[in-house]
């Protein structure tokens, strides 16, 4: 078994040290090869653009597919994203890989502002998030295709300000998290 994880710096695991981002913590947990192949800045269009290199040529049993954040943060259409990632995951089915597609965890918006660019707004980002999320589940549930739902984890925290470095990026208490979300989210094949 092998996997890829693709997608942006949730994935990369911008803002902690290597061994405490959610990747690494799962290749501890499974010790079979997992390649991270997160991009900090990343959006759909680039992990589409990179997706031969960067998932076939590396012909993984399965992928775990995170993207979408920097899209909304960059106010791209909800529909063109959700587009992208469909089109992904048919990809990803079509050359016989498992894909398995991981929700994102909110954003904080008044931790945001401070570290980041304090002209967006962060909660018509997260509108659009939520509309994301909302969307692809449905279409991932239709499909048969298992999710890692780090979104709904992360909101059932009192505390979620905690879990964060800046709002956007999880901490190392949240890569905590979204390890126990995966584990939990028990996907058929990689937890047995």
């Amino acid at each position: 078994m092998k996997i890829v994880c693709i997608g942006d710096s949730l994935t990369y695991g911008y803002g902690v040290y290597s061994d405490e981002c959610w990747v690494k913590l799962l290749h501890k947990s499974l010790n079979i090869e997992i390649i991270n192949k997160g991009v900090n800045g990343d959006t759909t269009a680039g992990i589409l653009s990179r997706s031969h290199k960067d998932i076939l040529e590396l012909k993984p049993s399965h992928v775990i597919l995170m993207a979408g954040t920097n899209d909304i943060l960059l106010n791209y259409p909800v529909n063109n994203i959700i587009d992208n990632i469909k089109f992904l995951l048919k990809e990803i089915k079509d050359n016989n890989i498992t894909p398995i597609l991981a929700l994102q965890p909110p954003i904080i918006g008044e931790l945001a502002e401070i570290y980041w660019d304090k002209y967006i707004s962060y909660s018509k980002a997260n509108e659009h998030l939520f509309e994301y999320i909302r969307k692809i589940n449905s279409f991932a549930c239709e499909n048969n295709i298992n999710i890692i739902n780090f979104y709904d984890s992360f909101i059932k925290i009192k505390d979620i300000v905690n879990l964060y470095s800046d709002g956007i990026h999880p901490n190392s208490e949240g890569h905590k998290l979204m390890i126990q979300t995966v584990i939990q989210s028990n996907i058929s094949g990689i937890y047995q």
